[in-house]
């Protein structure tokens, strides 16, 4: 079998509309190594787009998903129910931030959970608004393109949208927004276009994900909890990239002295099978009537059971420490490159969060161009990278946690010789 039969039979069976990054088919994959179809083998640094802070196949969620493959693959939870649903959802309970009673409800993407939450949200307030920022990604569906903060590619030619989506600037000090503009934007969407008491949630991601890797400030976060709790207004973190030990701590929200009042959860929640969820304060969990949440694949058992292992693993692994060590370790890697590599305007992130961003040294102005240059030479090399950002001048990393040291090693030595002869060009 070869890359370019397949390539020839996918471009005349599927969509263009399904944007695909590599020209090549995975075969199998192990850890964070993954080989196509003709045996080359590639060091995975974007793990299914932040699904994998476990690896491919680990052995413990392999195990986990086989044995619940010898019970029963599916029920419909909604129709007959199953204990290690209720098991889970105790488990994300007791660890999601804050010691409020919580109840969690499960479902298949994360544009669901984010979806669902906002129902929620709307159940409980008995308003429809709802506040998002820009940079912000939120999903593909329509509600999730909604509340999404970049037109292209998502939105283009795929309106209306929902109606009583706002947004306001995202602080990025790097661009030249603080936290009072972002909170002073927020005060005129309540002058100029929306009543605050028709505000149902703020909803954000602690870390930006597609909208390049910036990290909420603390002051953001605390300004809008009390903006929130003034107005009756619900805050929604979007945890479903930053969750389960990516950031240094299970959740984002950890870092933050902020308690949300919904939270969704996805992408590593399962180790590589289709689950989400939203967890929240109890009594707000309980507004939707019987029938309102759910889904016919919603809380699916295999998904169910890989999910428990997934935090077992997370927990006997430290797994939270791995990813603290893991990013320490790039971010001093990519700052020894600055005087090589005079396009590095920025190195960030939380635990193993990161990013560097690009710009132009002679004008400053993000470089798209450079960046695109960096993940195809890297890729070249073997190292798969994936780029972010409003302004696709940022790289973000997104290797499992449980690498091994030698073939984060041999990752960095990549990583470096793609910069270098890119900034050589």
């Amino acid at each position: 079998m070869k890359n370019a039969d397949l390539q020839q039979r996918k471009d005349a069976a599927t969509p263009r509309g399904v944007g695909v990054m590599c020209q090549f088919y995975a075969e199998r994959a192990l850890n964070a190594e993954l080989w196509d179809v003709e045996g080359r083998r590639f060091i995975d640094f974007a793990a299914g787009i932040a699904v994998l802070n476990t690896g491919h196949r680990h052995p413990k969620i392999v195990a986990a998903i086989e044995q619940q493959l010898g019970k029963f693959t599916h029920t419909c939870y909604q129709v007959v129910p199953y204990a290690e649903y209720v098991e889970l959802a105790e488990r994300i309970n007791q660890l999601t931030p804050g010691s409020h009673a919580k109840k969690t409800a499960f479902f298949s993407s994360g544009a669901e959970a984010v979806e669902n939450a906002i129902k929620i949200a709307r159940a409980a307030t008995g308003r429809s608004a709802v506040i998002a920022f820009a940079g912000g990604f939120h999903g593909r569906t329509m509600m999730g393109m909604a509340l999404t903060g970049k037109v292209a590619p998502y939105k283009i030619g795929f309106g209306p949208f929902p109606a009583e989506i706002y947004h306001a600037p995202y602080p990025v000090e790097l661009h030249g927004i603080s936290v009072d503009d972002a909170i002073n934007a927020v005060h005129m969407l309540f002058k100029a276009d929306v009543d605050p008491q028709r505000v149902a949630a703020i909803i954000l991601e602690p870390v930006q994900g597609e909208g390049g890797f910036y990290a909420a400030p603390a002051a953001f976060m605390q300004a809008l909890r009390a903006l929130c709790d003034q107005h009756g207004i619900l805050l929604i973190a979007d945890e479903i990239q930053t969750g389960f030990a990516r950031t240094g701590k299970l959740f984002a929200m950890q870092h933050y002295d902020v308690v949300p009042d919904l939270m969704t959860i996805a992408k590593s929640l399962a180790g590589g099978m289709p689950l989400s969820a939203v967890c929240g304060r109890a009594e707000i969990m309980d507004a939707p009537n019987p029938g309102g949440l759910g889904g016919t694949y919603a809380g699916n058992p295999l998904a169910i059971a890989s999910a428990l292992a997934v935090i077992d693993v997370i927990e006997e692994e430290q797994l939270c420490q791995r990813a603290n060590v893991l990013g320490d370790r790039l971010k001093d890697s990519l700052q020894s490159l600055r005087r090589s590599v005079p396009q590095i305007s920025d190195v960030r992130g939380l635990g193993g969060m990161i990013a560097v961003e690009f710009a132009n040294p002679a004008n400053g102005e993000p470089d798209a161009a450079f960046t695109k240059q960096v993940q195809t030479l890297a890729l070249q090399k073997g190292l798969l990278l994936l780029t972010c950002g409003v302004y696709s001048n940022v790289i973000r990393f997104l290797f499992p946690l449980t690498i091994e040291d030698s073939v984060m090693d041999e990752a960095l030595t990549i990583l470096a010789a793609a910069l270098q002869e890119a900034a050589s060009c």
